[in-house]
């Protein structure tokens, strides 16, 4: 039915994408929860015309059984939008900022829109849109109405119903609503008729209105009111107004879509400190809480121990390290973060000078009560890495050791804020008597802490501890006089809704009736209609850990990578300028995202162990004809949609770090691919991408020659259309060996030097790349080596096998890794400094290199980035006297994989330059395209071209400063679709440090 359903929706003109292969359908089964279930197909409508057809054709007695849930940003950690059923997405292409109106501090935009494109939309005309959220950068601001999110500064700024000025939805039966506060008197006189819309009017009279005094002595009075269905403020007394968005507003797609929101905005700050409280234990950072509000703070934001302990583990620590130190050797347990934000500058120094001696006081008494210290943060960019580090505690909490990894099921609880501290107190007390660790985090100053329990939900004794925990919290809450769910939905919660609504929950479900008669939206969440004998969801629906389950251990521990994916979604980043993930950000797609790739992969294995398949290890290696004969994997279409995803990855490795739990796709995308290709024939380019090392070194001994044979209009056109590979570099005239001026050795050459000669000595790791095709660099490095005083070393080439990995030729790489990685351990074992030119191949050695190593052996040597070395030396770097330069400002355009593997790349190189009197600007840049052998595949030319015009265009386009590129790939796609060379940043400095007299 649901395919008929579709095929005649896109019959009748569907404008947007209907998508439902088992591949597509997976996207959508899981969010950042622990549910996961199966959707028959997901529509993406480009229009609210296009999400009315959908109910219209609907309406047919064919299609009456279909039912639907909306989706937004996939990051519901309750299960919010998962459904059987059929999913609508509205994130792929209902993302457009409509209107800003200044003047009135609105906003026009459709349900698509990103919190944080909105706000940088709006944010020249000096406003934002306030109710800030952790996932800001992923989450829609359909999924923040549909859940009434809140976050930071909710005391301040309020929920997202709090902002809302009117609404456009979609009804069951395909009419469109617009909802906006009207008066009582007018509310009346549309609730005659027999519309839909009047039915709601006439509803939201019977319950909001006549039922008021039973609204007012129910629902607590918090600053996280009772989330979804808002009896207590669809009707406003003081201003004698019915708003059926308070309906709307939480109630999690239940009662109609939301195409399109107006909202009111609110005026930055001009002025905002940031002062970090350190605690020695994290209970006192509770139990202080209540005097930091009363510092009149717009927010406090707490962090325990556990998510600390984690960041400083993360990539994201150094950036913070400073604004957060320990003091005089007492570790710091716990922190609240303390802002305060005003436009005028004398009233916020005032608040804080006042918090200050409150603080200073209590330091030098003799119980300071926990503090331990605090520091002042007041600049901007400061204070955003701060946040940044906060925001990122969800998703860093997954990253916990162990296979029990703290999970969202009870982690949004509200109390009132005064009996935080005891809550918090026997909410640990609880999980303790289970034996459970957990991390902590949240918005003490409105009485909301998330808390995570870690359990193995593949394990069925913890998966049991789900329904137990779930009730001992939701009764302790209630003790409290709190609420189960105080920012983040209720989903497969609700269950509890019925306790938590009490006498009032039957008006509820006739609301859930008036919108919703026949059950149809999203449904068994929060409420059922009035009259149905159907039942709600339960906190123990399809779990994750049930199809995890299935996989065997081993599998699961060679893709780890993969199942440690809690689907945070950080990867769905919009910000064109950050690195992870540039397939997503090119295309939109979910499916080509780390979260995306992770889902395919865990199911692809649940598929092959349910077939007794063992996939865990290298695949052994076998001929043609046993692959066409004999097949591996069973032959099903759900390999193809695999290898699709993983094809349009750049294996830019920055999801291996920039992701919290470390979501590292190239690392199982080899695995994958060497698995695939035992069943399917590889193609003609991923054999020559393997044979680089081979085919360069030789190519390059006669280059001009070599490239007349591959760079002429025959051979160029085979490439393209037979191979399906295009804009091949150019080898390097004159070859590097015609041009290297010191020494070129092998390992037992440069180990027979003497000691004292080694010490001053350096050698260069060659990577097929630089050295073939980009000599000069490799030129350049040596001569400011040899200005510095040491002897520059070419290792003569033996390869590095990144290639090979990278296109899943599994067996060689580790044949490779097994040549290369003794022989350079052999020379830093004897001291050898090592280095690379290439940074994307020498991290290989830091990073492949140890998950291949053969057995019995490990690696521990390094082949530093050229950055790291000079930093090491940088007492011997000086400029010459008689150097110039066509710039003095230069601007540093850095490898993704470099950016993110190592962050303190961009400053070391900043300081090299600075130590040559020059200034260098580090521009945040995405993925440029390229990315190895990716950019020049026939298939990914559009892909690539996006890429580079989403965030490598725009600077490069800057004519004051001069421009250099870290990566060999990132100048490769410069100068193809730039029309300009690009330098390496070591070809300036060698400029700087050696005169043209003296080379």
């Amino acid at each position: 039915m649901y395919q008929r359903f579709l095929l005649e929706l896109e019959q009748q003109g569907f404008a947007g994408d209907i998508e439902n292969t088992y591949g597509q359908r997976l996207i959508a089964a899981t969010d950042n929860s622990i549910y996961q279930r199966l959707p028959q197909g997901v529509v993406y409508p480009r229009t609210t015309a296009a999400v009315q057809l959908i109910f219209q054709l609907a309406q047919s007695d064919e299609f009456r059984p279909i039912r639907f849930a909306p989706r937004g940003g996939g990051t519901g950690t309750n299960g919010q939008s998962l459904t059987h059923w059929l999913v609508i997405d509205l994130s792929r292409h209902m993302r457009a900022v409509l209107n800003v109106d200044a003047e009135n501090a609105q906003v026009v935009c459709q349900a698509g829109v990103i919190k944080d494109q909105l706000n940088d939309s709006v944010k020249p005309s000096g406003f934002f849109f306030s109710p800030d959220l952790s996932t800001s950068n992923r989450a829609t601001i359909g999924g923040m109405i549909n859940t009434d999110a809140s976050g930071q500064g909710s005391l301040v700024y309020g929920k997202t119903s709090d902002h809302i000025l009117g609404l456009t939805a979609v009804l069951t039966n395909g009419e469109v609503i617009q909802t906006a506060p009207v008066p009582l008197s007018e509310a009346r006189n549309r609730a005659t008729g027999d519309s839909l819309e009047a039915a709601l009017y006439r509803q939201a009279i019977e319950s909001c209105v006549e039922q008021r005094p039973a609204i007012d002595a129910k629902f607590p009075p918090l600053n996280r009111f009772l989330t979804g269905y808002d009896l207590k403020h669809c009707y406003d007394p003081q201003q004698d107004t019915i708003d059926l968005s308070r309906l709307i507003a939480g109630s999690e797609g239940t009662l109609a879509i939301v195409t399109e929101a107006t909202l009111n905005l609110t005026r930055i700050p001009r002025c905002k400190v940031l002062v970090n409280v350190k605690y020695s234990d994290f209970q006192a950072a509770l139990r202080h809480a209540r005097t930091l509000v009363k510092a009149q703070a717009t927010s406090v934001e707490t962090i325990d121990s556990n998510v600390l302990n984690l960041a400083r583990e993360d990539i994201i620590w150094h950036q913070v390290a400073e604004h957060l130190q320990d003091v005089d050797g007492q570790t710091m347990n716990g922190i609240n973060m303390v802002e305060f934000t005003a436009t005028d500058s004398a009233a916020l120094d005032a608040k804080v000078e006042q918090l200050i001696d409150t603080l200073d006081a209590q330091l030098g008494s003799a119980d300071p009560r926990g503090v331990i210290g605090y520091q002042i943060c007041a600049d901007a960019a400061s204070i955003q890495t701060i946040y940044a580090m906060r925001k990122k505690a969800v998703g860093l909490l997954g990253a916990t050791k162990g296979k029990r990894k703290p999970i969202a099921f009870v982690e949004d609880t509200a109390v009132p804020p005064e009996h935080l501290a005891d809550f918090i107190l026997e909410f640990r007390a609880v999980l303790d008597s289970h034996q459970l660790h957990y991390g902590m985090f949240g918005h003490v100053d409105a009485g909301v802490l998330h808390v995570r329990p870690a359990l193995d939900m593949a394990d069925p004794i913890d998966e049991a501890l789900v329904r137990t925990i779930s009730d001992q919290v939701a009764e302790l809450t209630a003790k409290y006089n709190g609420l189960m769910w105080g920012e983040h939905g209720k989903g497969y919660r609700s269950e509890y809704a019925p306790k938590f609504f009490g006498e009032l929950y039957p008006e509820i479900q006739k609301v859930k009736r008036a919108f919703d008669p026949d059950n149809r939206l999203n449904p068994g969440k929060l409420a059922t209609p009035y009259g149905s004998d159907e039942s709600l969801q339960g906190v123990q629906a399809e779990l994750r850990g049930h199809y995890d389950r299935q996989i065997p251990i081993t599998m699961r521990e060679a893709y780890q990578p993969a199942m440690n994916c809690n689907g945070n979604g950080l990867c769905f980043n919009y910000v064109p300028e950050s690195a992870m993930c540039p397939s997503y950000k090119a295309t939109g797609n979910r499916q080509y995202s780390p979260k995306g790739r992770a889902t395919l992969i865990r199911e692809w294995l649940r598929l092959n162990s349910v077939q007794d398949m063992d996939v865990s290890g290298i695949p052994p290696q076998r001929t043609w004809l046993e692959n066409r004969f004999k097949p591996r994997l069973s032959p099903n279409d759900f390999n193809h949609e695999v290898k699709q995803a993983m094809d349009t990855c750049l294996a830019c490795k920055a999801c291996a770090t920039q992701c919290p739990v470390k979501v590292d796709v190239p690392n199982f995308r080899a695995r994958f691919l060497s698995w695939y290709h035992q069943r399917y024939a590889r193609p003609t380019k991923d054999k020559m991408v393997r044979d680089v090392e081979r085919l360069a070194p030789v190519l390059a001994r006669w280059p001009r020659f070599s490239n007349v044979l591959t760079h002429n209009p025959v051979t160029e056109w085979f490439l393209k259309r037979v191979v399906g590979y295009v804009d091949a570099p150019r080898l390097s005239t004159p070859a590097l060996s015609q041009q290297w001026q010191w020494s070129t050795a092998d390992v037992d050459g440069i180990l027979a030097k003497p000691p004292e000669q080694l010490a001053q000595s350096v050698v260069i790791v060659q990577d097929p790349f630089t050295s073939f095709y980009d000599a000069k660099v490799v030129q350049a490095f040596g001569h400011v080596a040899a200005a510095m005083g040491f002897e520059p070393i070419l290792l003569r080439f033996i390869g590095n096998g990144k290639a090979q990995h990278v296109k899943g030729f599994l067996h060689e790489f580790s044949k490779t890794v097994a040549t290369v990685g003794p022989q350079l351990q052999r020379l830093a074992d004897a001291g050898v400094a090592l280095v690379g030119l290439d940074s994307s191949t020498a991290l290989c050695f830091q990073d492949e290199y140890r998950q291949f190593a053969p057995v019995g052996q490990s690696f521990t040597f390094t082949v530093n980035g050229v950055q790291a070395w000079l930093m090491q030396q940088s007492d011997k770097l000086s400029p010459s006297a008689n150097h110039t330069l066509a710039h003095n400002r230069w601007q540093l355009l850095s490898h993704c994989t470099e950016q993110t593997a190592v962050p303190e790349s961009a400053k070391h190189w900043q300081q090299i330059f600075q130590r040559m009197n020059l200034e260098l600007e580090v521009t945040a840049t995405g993925c440029c395209g390229m990315a190895g052998t990716f950019g020049h595949e026939q298939t990914h030319q559009d892909t690539s071209k996006r890429l580079f015009e989403m965030s490598w265009q725009e600077p490069l386009a800057r004519s004051d400063v001069g421009h250099v590129a870290t990566g060999f790939s990132c100048r490769s796609q410069v100068k193809r679709f730039a029309g300009q060379p690009i330098e390496h940043p070591i070809q300036i400095v060698a400029r700087c440090v050696v005169s043209e007299s003296e080379k």
